[in-house]
């Protein structure tokens, strides 16, 4: 069965969250050649009950800017932000997150789209190139109501472009998503809070949401991309080595162990429950050389790879 994508799995889990059909969210007229945006009303989209269930972990392969108004705690890793009233959020499929609603009331907008959404149509920018979107970021601003009314605005006129039947809409659009960008650029990102109590149970459930998050592998040509210790510090933007001492605290192994554990499973699955070659194997699991991953298995299993298969 075909994986689904991100965005697909995006309109699935807003359709469990409002109870609302998923062809009710989809874009109007918009084709696989533009990319992929959307905007949605927080209001009007979530009932008073299930504005407090917003932005879980999950998986994200889309960008997304929103504007939310009301109490709430965003969670990056080993950091807690608390917002009292108005937050402007850009999120990157580099840094999950959390975001904890602490009360009902909460308004706004969210927009979602894809990184294709600007660059197939020329626009020069390389998102992840931008400092809004890098990694080791925490991309959330918390600003008052004067800088929030201008942000909700452009928002607006997104919404208003997106039901339009300008032609061009989808290019205005695009120059709004562009403003926002700039506009958050412009912004110091907010001091980090204490956090400390609850640091450490959040590091080691964000590695195993990004470690997790790789598998099944499902097709040779699928390669994992995160492999090391370090790979995955980055992506939580911690330190290497504050992330082994998490783990082994937590989970009482290093980085290497959990990773090449989860690696040696998923191995051996492929290895009985798939006809892909050693070599289609090994590389699916990031491994250059065949030698390199039969090395590897036999370590962990006492093994070779078709001695396993066998």
């Amino acid at each position: 069965m075909e994986k689904k994508t991100s965005i697909d799995q995006f309109y699935q889990e807003m359709s469990n969250a409002t109870g609302q059909s998923i062809y009710s969210f989809l874009p109007p007229d918009i084709s696989k050649d533009i990319g992929h945006f959307n905007i949605f009303d927080i209001a009007e989209t979530f009932n008073e009950t299930r504005r407090t269930q917003l932005m879980p972990y999950n998986k994200r392969m889309y960008y997304k800017i929103s504007m939310i108004r009301g109490h709430n705690l965003a969670e990056y890793a080993d950091k807690t932000f608390e917002i009292k009233k108005n937050a402007l959020l850009f999120a990157t499929p580099k840094i999950p997150y959390h975001w904890l609603p602490q009360d009902e009331h909460q308004s706004g907008f969210f927009c979602v789209f894809t990184d294709d959404f600007l660059v197939r149509n020329k626009t020069g920018v390389v998102l992840d190139d931008l400092p809004i979107f890098q990694t080791g970021a925490y991309p959330i601003f918390q600003i008052d109501d004067e800088k929030t009314e201008e942000v909700l605005q452009i928002f607006r006129k997104m919404q208003q472009e997106l039901h339009s039947d300008y032609r061009f809409k989808y290019d205005l659009i695009r120059n709004y998503v562009l403003e926002l960008i700039h506009f958050g650029q412009k912004l110091q990102p907010l001091d980090e809070q204490n956090s400390s109590h609850n640091a450490a149970a959040r590091v080691t459930s964000l590695f195993i949401e990004l470690l997790e998050r790789q598998f099944p592998i499902e097709s040779p040509n699928q390669k994992l991309n995160l492999r090391t210790a370090k790979d995955f510090a980055e992506r939580l933007s911690v330190h290497v080595n504050h992330l082994n001492k998490v783990l082994k605290e937590s989970i009482g192994k290093t980085t290497t162990e959990v990773i090449g554990n989860r690696i040696v499973q998923e191995a051996k699955y492929l290895l009985k429950q798939t006809n892909w070659n050693v070599s289609e194997i090994a590389y699916s699991l990031g491994f250059e050389e065949v030698a390199h991953f039969s090395n590897f298995f036999k370590k962990h299993t006492q093994l070779t790879p078709l001695a396993y298969r066998s």
